[in-house]
């Protein structure tokens, strides 16, 4: 972490003369402390003598090009100082190579040659991170300075996520955005676009999955009034509704490859041309995009264009699954009751701690989208205003368990018991007799277990027969 007293200290490392005086030129002119060093065991032992803040290093030192030199210095470095992030240089076409880099830790990676504004920026928002990472800013400390409404939860890697996005929403940086299905991505890219300086903008999203090939152009860059057949009139593509906001191209990993190098003449010169017109205009966005898929290694296989994917992801934030910050769980649910109450006119919903606990403890393969729907299902068909364990597992028993992810697994043998006596006794209305001979259980045994869970209450008076 970097104090108040000196300038943030980076290290170079690479064998190529040119590259460190470039670097260590651009980094000095930017105000930061530049140190250069040609190969693992110099860096090593700089590293050892003097606190850092960064390394830039590359991935091959000696004329072998495997970057197995590089991916051991990374791994030592990261060994010895966990903290420090280290940013990789790739030389173009490498991009097997930096997906092997990111997997060991790596903060981010840039291509060679590289792009000065760029790659300063892409350092600035590195050091940023690393300081937020280490300050370890709450969840209170960051709603004051940031508008993270409807963002819930304050785990240490979403309250990581959320430090990233205060740091980038000002820029102008393209910003990739990665995570499953159901993790909130389109929520992040409203929180960048909320707290930059295009928010009373528009921000315009486009699922770059669901346009067909053929309409691409036109639904993108628009078309002029006999461009073909149905052009009746002039229409405005995408990119033109987003001038001066925000594109979210959702899906990207969904584009195909044909289009891809029509978006990048896009985001190379924020220049377009309509279908049909005779000249090139002009639209100041800022793209951000999201996917559920590796899109570096996409990449690697030859399905999307690297220039494509290094012109959008300067920035890039990987949200954790729910599986990953099961501590928000109870905050996520009890909003989602909150919200659902509220548009439904149900009053105040209340949840079980043990329901919560339950909940807590179930895969969530949907991520928090499948959450919000067990909540919802739950309390519509249960009708209830505090729900139980056993009301979110009848809902679950709506829809195919492969669907819902939820189960016993996460359920203790006592929580499994409890769950099936509940279920009896509404099934047969409290009538013990009944309920004991569903269960396989004597009278006897059944009220022991009654006194146990806590249930003799739910036992109607007059209901013994």
């Amino acid at each position: 972490m970097t104090d108040s007293s000196r300038k943030p200290r980076i290290l170079v490392v690479d064998d190529d003369a040119a590259v460190q005086a470039s670097l260590v030129l651009l980094l000095k002119q930017a105000g930061y402390d530049a140190r250069a060093c040609d190969d693992a065991a110099q860096a090593l032992a700089m590293l050892a003598s003097a606190p850092f803040d960064l390394v830039i290093q590359d991935m091959n030192f000696s004329l072998a090009t495997s970057g197995d030199e590089g991916l051991d210095l990374l791994g030592r470095i990261k060994a010895a100082q966990p903290a420090l992030p280290v940013l990789l240089m790739t030389a173009w076409g490498s991009i097997a190579l930096a997906v092997r880099g990111m997997k060991a830790q790596a903060a981010n990676f840039f291509t060679k040659p590289w792009d000065n504004a760029q790659l300063l920026e892409l350092v600035r928002v590195t050091l940023q991170s690393a300081a937020g990472g280490a300050a370890g800013e709450s969840r209170r400390q960051l709603d004051a300075r940031f508008d993270f409404s409807n963002i819930v939860g304050e785990h240490p890697r979403l309250l990581a996520v959320l430090s990233t996005i205060g740091q980038v929403a000002a820029t102008k940086a393209p910003v990739l955005i990665l995570g499953e299905s159901g993790t909130g991505k389109e929520m992040v890219a409203d929180a960048i676009h909320r707290n930059s300086t295009r928010a009373d903008e528009t921000i315009v999203k486009i699922n770059m999955g669901a346009i067909p090939p053929s309409l691409f152009e036109s639904e993108m860059f628009g078309h002029v009034r006999g461009a073909f057949t149905d052009a009746k009139a002039d229409r405005i593509g995408h990119v033109a509704s987003a001038h001066r906001g925000t594109l979210f191209l959702d899906e990207i990993g969904e584009l195909h490859r044909p289009d891809q190098v029509k978006l990048l003449r896009v985001l190379q010169d924020q220049s377009y041309r309509p279908v049909g017109a005779s000249a090139a205009q002009q639209a100041d966005v800022r793209v951000i995009s999201a996917t559920n898929r590796e899109l570096a290694e996409l990449v690697a296989t030859g399905d999307f264009r690297e220039d494509l994917f290094y012109r959008l992801n300067l920035i890039t934030i990987r949200l954790p699954s729910l599986r990953e910050r099961r501590s928000d769980i109870p905050l996520l649910v009890r909003h989602i009751a909150d919200r659902v109450a509220a548009d439904y006119g149900l009053g105040e919903i209340g949840v079980t701690d043990q329901a919560l606990d339950w909940l807590s403890a179930q895969p969530w393969p949907g991520n928090v989208r499948q959450l919000r729907q067990a909540v919802e299902r739950t309390i519509l068909l249960s009708g209830k205003q505090e729900l139980g364990l056993g009301d979110f597992i009848a809902a679950a028993s709506h829809e195919p368990a492969s669907a819902s992810g939820l189960g016993v697994d996460g359920m203790t043998l006592e929580q499994v018991e409890r769950l099936m006596i509940e279920k009896a006794l509404e099934q047969h209305h409290g009538n013990i007799s009944r309920v004991a001979r569903a269960l396989g259980l004597s009278r006897t045994a059944l009220y022991r277990r009654l006194e146990r869970h806590g249930l003799a209450g739910h036992v109607p008076a007059g209901e013994a027969e």
